[in-house]
């Protein structure tokens, strides 16, 4: 499982145009892998919930 986050869609962009994605997708392609791709957008902390989550 790899798991990215971005702060933007630049940031994204810079690292589609990385060599380590022409990397991966060699071994996609060796290896005839899949991927799922999910979009979440990051929320602020709030109170309530800070309690719950050590970092």
């Amino acid at each position: 499982m790899l798991i990215d986050s971005w702060e933007n869609q630049e940031a994204i962009d810079k690292h589609h145009a990385s060599e380590m994605i022409s990397e991966i997708t060699e071994l996609r392609e060796k290896y005839d892998l899949r991927m799922k791709v999910e979009r979440y957008v990051s929320d602020e902390l709030g109170e309530h919930d800070a309690k719950f989550i050590r970092e």
